[in-house]
């Protein structure tokens, strides 16, 4: 994918005319690659937010005594893209530098490392959990994550493992009743199959609701538990579901040590969506950036039309009343004739997404994979407030949440609503109050208006 990666515009760049050529370089962010005159040199590449600028500072007549870097009588052609957001500009800056450099040289100036993932060893006799951040075709069936970092993974799997007996110990296993065991044994966390103290059925019964767990969150053990609890209630055993109650509570702890995106490698998947680039063509248009994350790999981006989607916050803190909140209603397509003429926004979202999953192949390259994942763990983990963009979950069947998606791109294109001004509920009161010569007729004033009245 990287090595087909092309700029989309392309200048010869002369210093008689810089000052000309710099003038038709957008005041947007983006990537740029400055080319020497040499054939087969090496071009200067990076990312800005603001290319003109940067540009200028790189190709401008030098100044005296400057130290600063100057290329002006260096560079024969410029090439640029014009991205929409800091997600697109990495993205693109790790295509062009894969493409340029290749793979490993891009790896190391975007500062790439695999992510952490928990890898269940179900090849092995008796599996195992550990963390690991190393990827193998083999294994991506049964490696679990992203997660932020290899702290994250391993408090995780500890809490995982508490709740179940299956072993914890690195070496190869060839059990004997002799083994000397080990403290998880001792502590009967574990069922120490070292020492032939179950059998090999035993074994692999705890090893398949271990691997059901982190298939399903959490959620194989949740359900069970809640659903005896239940049973326990309706049969007046009170200490019995208080007992299951606290387990649950356990259990529910466990799994909020790992994000909802941690699942199978194979499984993951996401929709982000981005502010989309600028440009003369679609600056006044009403489109944001698709990206799609499958199996590890990043897809895109495709432009999506918000076209007739409004804008609303789905969360306030202001309260959910309609008579203070009148407009905080599920947001619907506009219907009308300008929508009818493009299309209805979910057939248009759900074309941009099957678009997307068209283009999405099982990696080959391990590394490229890994350097996908790194990329995406670095934004997506990053502080809610920090984190520019929205990002999308598959539904519990694997369909897309396309009205989400549309809500959130019509945010990326209009921005936040603004919020509604807070209600001055003391000056909303009102009185009655009997009208100047006109005993008959009553109108209402507030109670802040003028006095003596």
């Amino acid at each position: 994918m990287a090595a087909e990666f092309h700029f989309d515009k392309t200048i010869a760049f002369s210093p008689e005319e810089a000052e000309e050529v710099l003038r038709s370089v957008p005041v947007l962010p983006g990537i740029f690659a400055l080319y020497g005159k040499q054939e087969g040199s090496e071009p200067y590449l990076t990312r800005t937010a603001d290319l003109r600028r940067r540009m200028k500072r790189l190709l401008d007549p030098p100044e005296s005594q400057s130290k600063r870097l100057n290329l002006r009588d260096r560079v024969a052609r410029i090439e640029y893209t014009v991205t929409g957001s800091e997600f697109e500009s990495t993205l693109t800056l790790y295509h062009a530098a894969a493409a340029i450099f290749g793979y490993a040289e891009a790896r190391r100036r975007l500062r790439l490392h695999t992510p952490t993932f928990l890898r269940f060893t179900v090849e092995n006799a008796f599996p195992r959990v550990y963390a690991t951040n190393r990827l193998s075709k083999r294994a991506l069936a049964q490696m679990y994550g992203p997660f932020p970092s290899r702290a994250a993974a391993e408090r995780y799997c500890d809490a995982v493992l508490d709740l179940f007996k299956l072993r914890r110990c690195h070496e190869d296993l060839a059990p004997y009743p002799e083994h000397p065991g080990c403290v998880y044994g001792e502590m009967k966390k574990c069922i120490e199959p070292c020492k032939e103290a179950c059998t090999a059925e035993e074994y692999a019964a705890e090893a398949a609701a271990v691997k059901a767990f982190f298939d399903t969150h959490g959620e194989s053990m949740l359900s069970r538990i809640a659903e005896d609890r239940e049973k326990a209630s309706e049969e007046m055993e009170f200490e019995r579901a208080a007992q299951l109650h606290e387990q649950h509570q356990k259990v529910k702890a466990a799994t909020a040590l790992a994000d909802e995106i941690v699942r199978p490698l194979a499984a993951v998947r996401a929709i982000i969506v981005q502010k989309a680039a600028e440009g003369e063509e679609n600056r006044d248009s009403l489109e944001a950036a698709v990206f799609l994350l499958e199996a590890g790999c990043l897809m895109g981006p495709e432009l999506l039309s918000t076209l007739g989607v409004r804008a609303v916050k789905e969360q306030t803190s202001v309260g959910s009343s309609l008579f203070a909140q009148p407009l905080m209603l599920q947001a619907v397509p506009i219907e009308g004739e300008g929508a009818d003429a493009v299309g209805s926004p979910e057939d248009r979202a759900k074309a941009v997404l099957d678009r997307l999953e068209a283009e999405a192949k099982p990696a080959n390259d391990i590394a490229m994979l890994s350097d996908h994942l790194s990329l995406f763990r670095r934004w997506y983990y990053r502080p809610e407030k920090q984190r520019v963009g929205e990002v999308f979950l598959p539904n519990a069947d694997g369909s897309w949440p396309v009205r989400r998606i549309l809500r959130g791109a019509a945010r990326q294109v209009l921005g936040e609503p603004k919020p509604l001004p807070d209600v001055q509920r003391e000056a909303a009161k009102k009185v009655r109050v009997l009208h100047k010569g006109r005993p008959d007729v009553e109108r209402v004033v507030p109670v802040v208006g003028r006095e003596g009245e």
